[in-house]
C-alpha cells in the first residue's frame, strides 16, 4: 500500500519548486503541460532505474560489478558509464519527444523548452524522493535540500535544446552543441555523486566532500545565468576587469566566494541533521543552545562574508560598465 504522506513528501516539495520558475518566467506554457511534463519526468526516472539494473545484473557477468562499487574510483566508473548517462539520457527523452511534436503546431520559445526541462528534472527528482523515502535510505531533509539538484545536472543540454528547438534554421552545429551540453551534464552528475560519497572514506578523500556544496553553489548560479539567457536578459558578470592580472583576481574571489558560501550552507545543512532527531525541549538546554547558536553564528559569518564578494564583483562590474 502506497504511504499517501511519503508520496505527498516526495511531490509537493518539487511541485512548488517548478511553481516558483513558472511564476519568474514571462510567457511561460500553461501550467497543465508543465504537469505533463512534470509527471514525464517521473516516469522516465522509473525507466532510468529499470535500465539501470538491467546494466548493473549484464555487468555482473562480466565484472564484480557490486565489489567495484565499494571503492571510490569504482564509484567514479559507475557514474560515468551507467548513472549519469542513463539518467541524464532518460530525462533528454522525456523532454525530446514530446517536445518534438509539440513544435508541429505550436512555436516554442527558448524560455518553454527550458522550462520543460526544470518539469521534467523535477519530476525526476519526486521519483526518485519516493524511492529513498520508501526505503528509508534518506531522510526528508536530505531530499529536501538536493531537490534542485536534477534541474542544475539537466540545465546545459536544456538550454541547448531551446536553441535547437526555436531555431528556423537547425543546424548541425546546434546538435553538437547539445551533445556537448549532455556530456557536460553527464560530468557534473557523476562528479556531484562522487563527491558526496567521499565523506565515507578517511583522509585525505573524506576532504573531497568539502567540494560537494561549493561545486552546487557554482552550477546554482549556472542554471539562473542559464535562465536569464533564455528570457533574453543580460547574463550577471562578476569577472568584468580588462587586465590579466586583475582579471585573475576577480576569478580567485569567485572561487573565494564559492568555497565560504558553499560550506556554510554545508554547515548549516549538518547542523539540521544534528539537531533534527532531538526533541524540541532538548533543544532549549543550555548546551545544546550554545551548540546551535555558536555553529549558526559561525556559519552565517562565512556566508555573509561570500554574499559581501558577491556585491563587491557586482558593484565592480557594474561600475565599469556604467
Amino acid at each position: 500500500m502506497v504511504d499517501l504522506s511519503l508520496l505527498l513528501w516526495a511531490a509537493i516539495p518539487p511541485l512548488l519548486l517548478l511553481g516558483y520558475y513558472y511564476c519568474r518566467v514571462p510567457f511561460a506554457p500553461p501550467l497543465l503541460k508543465l504537469l505533463i511534463f512534470f509527471i514525464t519526468g517521473a516516469i522516465s526516472g522509473i525507466l532510468a532505474l529499470s535500465l539501470e539494473w538491467v546494466f548493473e545484473t549484464v555487468a555482473n557477468w562480466f565484472v564484480d560489478w557490486q565489489q567495484m562499487k565499494r571503492w571510490l574510483p569504482g564509484i567514479a566508473l559507475r557514474q560515468l558509464v551507467e548513472i549519469g548517462p542513463i539518467e541524464e539520457g532518460c530525462k533528454l527523452a522525456a523532454v525530446f519527444i514530446p517536445t518534438y511534436y509539440l513544435q508541429r503546431t505550436y512555436r516554442l520559445l527558448q524560455s518553454t523548452v527550458f522550462l520543460f526541462t526544470i518539469a521534467v528534472a523535477l519530476g525526476f527528482t519526486a521519483e526518485e524522493n519516493w524511492i529513498y523515502l520508501f526505503h528509508g535510505t534518506a531522510s526528508i531533509l536530505d531530499r529536501t535540500i538536493g531537490m534542485p539538484v536534477h534541474a542544475m545536472f539537466s540545465a546545459p543540454w536544456g538550454y541547448a535544446l531551446g536553441i535547437y528547438i526555436s531555431s528556423n534554421t537547425r543546424l548541425n552545429r546546434d546538435k553538437e552543441f547539445i551533445f556537448k551540453a549532455w556530456l557536460n551534464s553527464i560530468i557534473c552528475h557523476s562528479l556531484v555523486n562522487v563527491l558526496s560519497s567521499a565523506w565515507r572514506y578517511s583522509l585525505p578523500l573524506g576532504l573531497l566532500s568539502y567540494g560537494l556544496f561549493p561545486f552546487l553553489l557554482w552550477m546554482f548560479w549556472r542554471l539562473e545565468q542559464l535562465l536569464r539567457k533564455v528570457q533574453g536578459k543580460p547574463v550577471i558578470n562578476l569577472v568584468s576587469d580588462r587586465t590579466p592580472q586583475r582579471r585573475y583576481w576577480q576569478r580567485s574571489l569567485v572561487l573565494f566566494a564559492l568555497v565560504l558560501g558553499g560550506n556554510a550552507i554545508f554547515g548549516l545543512f549538518l547542523l539540521a541533521r544534528i539537531l533534527s532527531p532531538l526533541s524540541p525541549s532538548k533543544l532549549f538546554d543550555s548546551e545544546i543552545l550554545w551548540f546551535i547558536v555558536s555553529r549558526f553564528s559561525l556559519n552565517l559569518f562565512f556566508g555573509v562574508l561570500a554574499w559581501g564578494i558577491y556585491r563587491y564583483l557586482r558593484h565592480s562590474a557594474r561600475r565599469r560598465y556604467f
